[in-house]
This record gives C-alpha cells, structure tokens and sequence, in this order.
C-alpha cells in the first residue's frame, strides 16, 4: 500500500465521520468525529490492543476510564486511554459533546 498526504475538513453536522481509515490510508491509525446528543453516550467499549487519544471539540461531559476516577471532558480537553482499558463518554451538557478520536496500535 502506497500512503499518502492528504487533508480532511472537518463536518459541522450529526452524523459520524470518519477522518482516516488503518487499513486504506494508514500504517494502523485511524481516526473520526463523534456527536453526541445531550444525555447520551458512546457506549462502552474496550481499545483492545490499541491506544487511543480523543480530543474535544465541543460541549461538555464525563470520561469513565477503567482503573480512574470518572473525570470532566469537554473543549480545549484531550484524554488518553491506554490498551486494554473499558471506557465510555457520556454527554452531561445541554448541547451536542463533539470529539475527535485517534486509536493507534500500541508498542509494549
């Protein structure tokens, strides 16, 4: 697979997006946009092998990380999750909780 440079804008609307696929435009990373409605969540899930990296955009809401303290996320935070760790991002705020999400294999 030959990789390339390229740029991606940013969507302003409901919908995920996808920003970088590992199988077609990476060495392993991928990467998207997440909206979430006021009182909902991403839904539990584990990063597995991977590390993953998530930078908010905007809103407001809580990180449930394994193995931490549930904590504040919103814009202007970023949060790391190490591998192997259960996580969920619940929207605690009146408007849409926006982030973008990198997940890259980790080297142990």
């Amino acid at each position: 697979m030959e990789l390339k440079a390229f740029a991606v804008n940013l969507a302003d609307s409901k919908v995920f997006q996808r920003l970088l696929d590992k199988n077609t435009q990476s060495c392993g990373m991928k990467s998207g946009r997440v909206y979430l409605e006021a009182g909902k969540s991403c839904g539990r899930h584990n990063t597995g092998e991977n590390e993953e990296m998530l930078i908010f955009l905007r809103g407001t809401g809580t990180a449930i990380i394994e193995g931490s303290q549930p904590f504040e996320i919103g814009r202007g935070k970023v949060a790391y999750i190490p591998p192997e760790t259960e996580h969920d991002m619940k929207n605690t705020g009146d408007g849409p909780l926006v982030y973008v999400y990198c997940v890259a294999p980790a080297n142990k």
